[in-house]
């Protein structure tokens, strides 16, 4: 079955003036001239996104739309009207966002994170910028976990995201040192899953962060005592965490980061620095 809103696979049934007619599960659907490929013919497969045109008539378009149905982007408000906004979604028919729909005034030129839906009433395609509805409360990271996001709004605290399409997350002010705005795509870090459901994030890894923090403490102990030490990751576990506070693994990893820093020397019975 091909789906309207979304890209579809069909065949050519037949030409005519005003382009080509492809096989739509049960009906035809009309692909205009303007999107034909040179050499296309009858029973070849074109790659199409279905919808309705400006007229209220189903077409088929090459064109492809940053978000089919069921799908969540960030789009751009070309104009305002009495009753909704009307977004920039890569076809020449723009997206309407119904003043019903809207979590806030939407103003030209600012991008808004929605998700394109099929209103089955009227069978016409909508944008819906009030996310809640889409959103689940069972999210199950790892800490560290990457994940994708799309910048939603601003807050108080930071900036609100929609990470997978599925989840919310706070991605906090004090850990940004760029600058993002509403409707930015950005890849980051789960930090926490907290007991509502929604995400901690952080655009670096936690992990990481960690494993930086293991090795200043190793550097600062060296510095105390010399620049040499009677410990390396050969030693017993106990001796590493009686020393250094930390377990085997860690310290492993923590030398391994000041290793590839050429910060310290690993030998068989101590480290030192460089």
């Amino acid at each position: 079955m091909a789906d309207f809103g979304k890209i579809n696979t069909l065949t050519v049934n037949r030409f005519a003036t005003p382009g080509a007619y492809l096989q739509f599960n049960e009906e035809e659907v009309l692909m205009p001239n303007k999107y034909m490929r040179e050499g296309l013919a009858v029973d070849d497969e074109v790659e199409v996104f279905v919808y309705k045109d400006s007229e209220d008539r189903l077409v088929a378009t090459t064109l492809k739309p940053l978000a089919q149905v069921g799908e969540f982007a960030a789009m751009e408000v070309v104009d305002t009207t009495s009753f909704g906004a009307f977004l920039e979604w890569g076809l020449e028919k723009h997206l309407l966002v119904p003043k019903r729909e809207m979590q806030e005034e939407m103003r030209v030129g600012q991008k808004y994170v929605v998700k394109v839906v099929l209103d089955h009433l009227t069978e016409r395609i909508l944008g819906v910028a009030k996310l809640n509805a889409f959103i689940f409360d069972n999210a199950d990271y790892e800490r560290g976990a990457e994940v994708e996001g799309l910048v939603v709004s601003q807050t108080d605290l930071g900036y609100k995201v929609l990470v997978d399409s599925k989840y919310w997350g706070l991605l906090y002010g004090n850990e940004v040192f760029k600058n993002i705005e509403q409707g930015d795509a950005i890849t980051c870090f789960v930090r926490k899953v907290r007991d509502d459901g929604k995400l901690d994030l952080s655009v670096r890894n936690p992990g990481e962060e960690t494993q930086r923090s293991d090795a200043d403490k190793i550097l600062e102990l060296l510095k105390m005592n010399g620049g040499a030490m009677n410990v390396s990751d050969k030693s017993d576990p106990e001796l590493i965490k009686e020393t250094f506070g930390l377990s085997k693994k860690a310290f492993k990893k923590a030398l391994g980061t000041l290793y590839k820093q050429k910060l310290i020397k690993i030998e068989s019975q101590h480290i030192k620095l460089t």
